[in-house]
């Protein structure tokens, strides 16, 4: 805290080395005296401590009543009052007050943003509403109607929004009423337990149903008593026509990357560019972040401030440098809305104002305090961005950047003094490769987490393509905005294109380098959590204590080949299934349906780059997966105990599977007695919990967890009517026989 901890302090230390003699008092004192030193650095761990709060609120199974969150925090903050003389025990109470707040913040956030989702599939009828956005993606457009009107439902069990994806060839205005047939369906559960939770993103961002148009979307006058367009509606609108006038000025892929660049438009970029961006490491460029906005507050900085001096009345009488602040500010802000104000763009607007009140105010402008400033507002705000990539990626880019010439700043000025163009030149492009390193292994551990993946040539790539982007494009493109109002933005946009090609060139050529995408089994959970705690302790400690943060960056590198990945997988209707094979590899039922839920099961194993392998007729090679026109017998390993699964897919091969002892996994319900199955998960199982995932051990244990299972009973988390059908069969688990006969020779192979 403040300097009047530090007798206090004193004591604690003094205590700690009369303990005794052991290694461990002695440690323990050095490490509290070490702690004490840094006592201006306690404030930064401020965010750290309220975001595990929040962090702790999304993690848990149930939903807590209400008020659990600001329950606990008035006696937390009366027990800080009670220990005013007791330092250590009145930072560990405020520590608690700081969690117990990010759990209420996200608790109501939770509660306040609540609104109807669809129950069950809804339609094919009549839906209407009014179009607050539209993204124009390149196989059609998709539009997100507002208060929509659906044919049948009460208003009390409508959603706020649907997402519903057009015709093709048709297009919608944004602000104007649409009328169309379409068949919606609830907000889709996670593919497999663990992976990304679309009805949660959706929870939050007030979607309660999504789904594709029968019909071409038909206008519709305004609904009586239906409010006028708003602030929202008009910026949208007109970031809507500003991309149209980009890719209308620079037709193609340029186009699309440069309406990415200004406005965050990305739907119209093609999938290839995409991935040529993402594996050469460049992704982050499409995504309006710090340094887009960086870029824009600079240019507009320095132009103005260029502009000013060349003025000689105004550079003697005017704070030239306030000023070209103050419109830096300015555009900045309209920037932030034209680009959508997504989490990095509000993150990297609250960084750059700051640094630019900064200035204004004769303050030092980049620190880590103005970083977790930053942070505190992001998550009050939006406290369900923590669980996101979006926010952790960019946090941790900035936190690492900031803390690393923290510590460089001293030398950096000296070998700055006195240097000529060359050698500015020369470190100049030695910064901007320690940056892409530092930035780029902060985000690659979590992209471990999220994607799987990690761009082994990012260096290179983000080498031509930061100065290019700085430069020359965003200049350009700030430019062709200035002149959009008087129809000039031409003259500015095809320079930018040309700087485009040349960086869309870079990630082509890159992109196709052999192993430039590394792919590996996602990184758990637990990993995520110990690596970014061990990247925390690095970047807001300084001297040799900081160093200890390696430990738990490599605890949590080192989770990746250890996780314990599925045997085997089903997704939440039975229609696909995904066995591992001998070689470690998935095997999936099926090859040409439910190809969204097969390329993230792929992605999560690491595995997405190679052709999906499909179920052999008969037998596979390695005889763990034997098959026939009714499913299939599969067992993961060679050992008698293992448990063997029956996956079904016609009701006539329950009659063997039910009394063969094996596992019953079925896309078909299971409406009779299986006495003798070790475990049934059927159709009903999979409509009711989603997904599945089963771990099959050679010590003949059975773990198996569901999507269900995995997330618990949460405001977000959809539960399905009362299962129709007979009442539940009682499966006895102790019963683990071997595959009958019949059922080896219906099968086309002798038991494994």
């Amino acid at each position: 805290m403040t300097d009047a901890t530090a007798p206090a302090a004193g004591r604690f230390i003094a205590a700690a080395r009369a303990a005794g003699p052991s290694w461990v008092a002695r440690g323990a004192a050095r490490l509290l005296a070490v702690f004490v030193d840094q006592r201006d650095r306690w404030a930064l761990w401020i965010p750290v401590l309220f975001g595990a709060g929040i962090a702790a609120y999304f993690a848990v199974r149930f939903e807590p009543p209400p008020w659990t969150g600001a329950a606990a925090v008035a006696p937390c903050l009366a027990a800080a009052l009670c220990a005013r003389r007791r330092p250590a025990l009145r930072l560990a109470v405020l520590a608690a007050v700081l969690i117990a707040a990010g759990f209420a913040t996200a608790q109501w956030r939770t509660h306040a943003v609540a609104a109807p989702v669809l129950a069950r599939d809804f339609g094919p009828g009549w839906v209407s509403g009014r179009v607050v956005a539209v993204e124009k993606l390149p196989e059609g457009a998709r539009v997100l109607l507002d208060r929509p009107g659906l044919e049948g439902i009460a208003a009390a069990a409508t959603p706020a929004r649907v997402r519903l994806r057009l015709r093709r060839g048709d297009d919608a205005d944004v602000g104007a009423f649409i009328r169309l047939r379409a068949k919606l369906s609830p907000p889709a559960a996670p593919a497999m337990p663990g992976a990304y939770d679309f009805q949660r993103h959706a929870w939050f961002a007030g979607i309660g149903g999504v789904g594709f148009a029968f019909t071409h979307a038909a206008a519709m006058p305004a609904p009586p008593g239906a409010e006028a367009s708003g602030a929202a509606v008009w910026l949208a609108r007109l970031r809507l026509a500003v991309a149209d006038r980009i890719r209308a000025a620079i037709p193609g892929t340029a186009g699309a990357v440069a309406a990415a660049l200004l406005v965050g438009d990305r739907s119209a970029i093609p999938e290839e560019a995409i991935d040529a961006m993402r594996d050469s490491g460049l992704a982050h460029l499409l995504a309006i972040s710090g340094l887009h906005v960086g870029l824009v507050a600079g240019t507009l900085f320095f132009g103005i401030r260029l502009l000013l001096a060349l003025i000689e009345p105004a550079a003697l009488r005017l704070p030239v440098k306030k000023i070209a602040a103050a419109c830096a500010f300015a555009g900045a802000l309209l920037y932030l809305f034209m680009a959508g104000a997504t989490v990095p763009t509000q993150r990297a607007f609250i960084m750059t104002g700051l640094v630019l009140t900064a200035v204004m105010v004769d303050r030092t402008a980049i620190t880590l305090r103005l970083v977790a400033w930053a942070a505190m507002i992001v998550l009050l705000l939006a406290p369900e961005s923590l669980t996101g990539p979006s926010f952790q990626m960019s946090f941790a880019a900035v936190l690492a950047l900031v803390a690393a010439y923290e510590g460089m700043r001293q030398p950096w000025r000296q070998w700055r003094a006195g240097s000529g163009w060359g050698r500015r030149i020369g470190l100049y492009l030695a910064a901007l490769a320690l940056s892409t390193l530092i930035a780029g292994t902060a985000t690659g551990i979590i992209a471990l987490h999220h994607f799987g993946r990690y761009s082994q040539y990012s260096l290179v790539a983000n080498l031509i393509a930061i100065p290019l982007a700085g430069f020359w494009i965003m200049p350009w493109g700030v430019l062709a905005c200035l002149l959009m109002p008087f129809g000039l933005e031409q003259l500015a946009l095809t320079p930018m294109a040309w700087g485009i090609d040349l960086m869309l060139g870079a990630a082509r050529t890159v992109a196709s380098w052999p192993g430039a995408s590394l792919l590996v089994p996602a990184m758990p959970a637990e990993g995520l959590v110990l690596a970014a705690l061990g990247g925390l302790w690095i970047c807001l400690w300084r001297g040799r204590l900081r160093w200890g943060g390696v430990i738990g960056v490599a605890a949590g590198l080192a989770t990746i080949p250890l996780a314990d990945r599925p045997d085997v997988l089903v997704n939440g209707d039975g229609r696909l299934m995904a066995v591992r094979m001998a070689d470690g590899r998935y095997s999936l039922s099926t090859t040409r349906r439910e190809t969204f839920a097969a390329r993230i099961w792929l992605e999560r194993d690491g595995d997405a780059e190679t052709e999906a392998r499909a179920w052999p007729e008969t037998e596979s090679a390695d005889g763990r997966l034997a098959c026939d026109a009714l499913g299939c017998v599969y067992r993961a390993g060679r050992r008698p105990r293992t448990p063997m699964v029956a996956l079904v897919q016609d009701p006539r091969a329950l009659l063997d599977d039910c009394t063969s002892g094996a596992v019953v996994v079925s896309a078909v319900p299971v409406r009779r007695h299986c006495r003798a199955a070790a475990r049934v998960i059927d159709r009903f199982d999979l409509w009711r919990d989603g997904a599945h995932a089963l771990w099959l051990k050679d010590d003949g244990r059975l773990e198996v967890l569901s999507v269900r299972q995995a997330r618990g009973d949460r405001p977000w988390t959809r539960s399905p009517p009362a299962a129709h059908g007979p009442p539940r069969r009682a499966v006895p688990a102790e019963n683990k026989k071997p595959l009958s006969t019949a059922a080896s020779a219906r099968r086309g192979g002798p038991a494994p």
